[in-house]
């Protein structure tokens, strides 16, 4: 007897197809019939609604608020990141030269005016202070010895004319005793003898008077001499100071001195090392004056003035803003005062935007000051809105004074005119000419 064996069922590729794609066909159908126009659709959440006008809002607002921000200041804020702290340092040099014995400071310290920064070797400058105040002693003895001398010559002057005086006492005693002799000879009373006598006597005093006349006049041309001598040897003490004076200084010059108040900088200086005058030894920079110079391009500084509000970003002081105003603007750009100026009349040319340097007074803070470097970078922002109130007048002013200038010529001279096709006609012309050729 058979036995049938079971039907296992078949499931074609295309029936199992169809049962993939239902769930999809009802998908799709319910969109369908979700899409009828016949249907209402589904009411918006009004708290989304709501929060979507207040963001609209909020926005408008705000970019009205940015619209009225940057027409009352952001358009009048002038920027510039090409811009460096700096501050005026003095490098320290000895006057004087010598082998350095010791130096008094060290790097990166913090200095005041005056003090001892390096010591120079002193022996041979003490020696020659030494010298020369042995030379000022010298030079003092001289100016006694000749202020002695004018007083001792004015004793004798006086002696002198001590004896002058006695000598034209005895010249005028022998000449009254010869003429009361001269008539007692005449009537025999007296002898010829006596007479002659008196008139020798009378003679010889009148040769004394002379003498000693002629001794005072001597004595007193004398004086001169001497007062010069005198006057001179001032003069070399006089030198003498000076001398001594200048081996002082150069001895006190030997201890080198800041100059000024901050840190000391670029020590290159070493005990034992051989300075001439005019060595760099090493820099001190006043850390404590720190400015800022600010190179704007030259479309920046049309409304800049001295006095306007500066705000400053110190890159490495990161939201730290510090304040300053507008000290000066250069009175060139930067590439007049180059060691290689740009001649722009050679070659082909290309315009290049150029820039002018401003300087910038700053507000720092006292925690601030120590961390304020030169040659820091930072960016400026200078506030043009605050200009300076008189400049109007002074280009009214500078505009009447240049009409006044043009009344007063009689003609102007256009500079690319050759100076013959001005000068020429007018003076070969007769004085005429204009009226001839009307």
């Amino acid at each position: 007897m058979t036995t049938a064996a079971p039907v296992k069922p078949t499931t074609s590729a295309a029936s199992m197809a169809r049962q993939v794609d239902a769930p999809a066909a009802r998908t799709a159908e319910a969109t369908e019939t979700a899409r009828t126009p016949g249907q209402p659709k589904t009411p918006v959440n009004p708290r989304r609604k709501r929060i979507l006008v207040g963001a609209l809002a909020l926005g408008v607002v705000a970019g009205l608020g940015w619209g009225a921000h940057w027409w009352r200041v952001t358009r009048f804020i002038e920027s510039t990141d090409d811009a460096y702290l700096q501050a005026d340092s003095m490098t320290v040099a000895p006057k004087v030269a010598g082998y350095v014995t010791e130096v008094l400071v060290r790097d990166n310290e913090t200095v005041s005016i005056g003090q001892p920064l390096v010591r120079l070797d002193a022996r041979q400058y003490q020696a020659a202070v030494d010298e020369a105040r042995a030379t000022v002693q010298a030079r003092e003895a001289d100016v006694a010895r000749a202020e002695a001398e004018r007083a001792q010559h004015v004793a004798t002057i006086a002696q002198a004319r001590a004896e002058l005086d006695g000598a034209r006492a005895d010249a005028v005693y022998s000449a009254g005793q010869v003429q009361r002799y001269a008539p007692l000879v005449a009537t025999g009373a007296e002898t010829d003898e006596r007479l002659a006598e008196l008139r020798n006597a009378s003679t010889r005093a009148d040769a004394t008077l002379k003498s000693h006349q002629a001794s005072v006049q001597a004595s007193e041309r004398q004086t001169d001499t001497l007062d010069a001598a005198l006057a001179q040897a001032k003069a070399q003490l006089t030198v003498a100071q000076a001398s001594a004076r200048k081996a002082e200084l150069d001895l006190a010059d030997t201890m080198v001195k800041s100059p000024l108040a901050g840190r000391v900088g670029d020590r290159a200086v070493r005990v034992g090392q051989f300075a001439q005058p005019g060595t760099r030894l090493l820099t001190v920079v006043p850390v404590q004056n720190v400015y800022l110079t600010a190179n704007f391009k030259e479309t920046q500084v049309g409304h800049m003035r001295p006095g306007q509000p500066v705000t400053v970003h110190v890159d490495a002081l990161p939201g730290e803003p510090i304040h300053g105003v507008v000290d000066s603007l250069s009175p060139g750009t930067g590439a007049q005062f180059a060691l290689l100026p740009a001649q722009n009349a050679t070659g082909n040319f290309t315009k290049i935007v150029q820039r002018v340097p401003v300087r910038i007074r700053l507000e720092v803070p006292a925690s601030l000051r120590t961390v304020l470097l030169p040659g820091l970078s930072v960016t400026a922002d200078v506030d043009t809105h605050r200009r300076d109130a008189a400049a109007p007048a002074k280009q009214a002013s500078r505009a009447r004074q240049v009409d006044q200038a043009s009344n007063r010529a009689p003609m102007q001279i256009a500079l690319s005119a050759p100076l013959n096709a001005l000068v020429s006609p007018v003076t070969s012309a007769p004085p005429n000419a204009g009226a001839q050729r009307g």
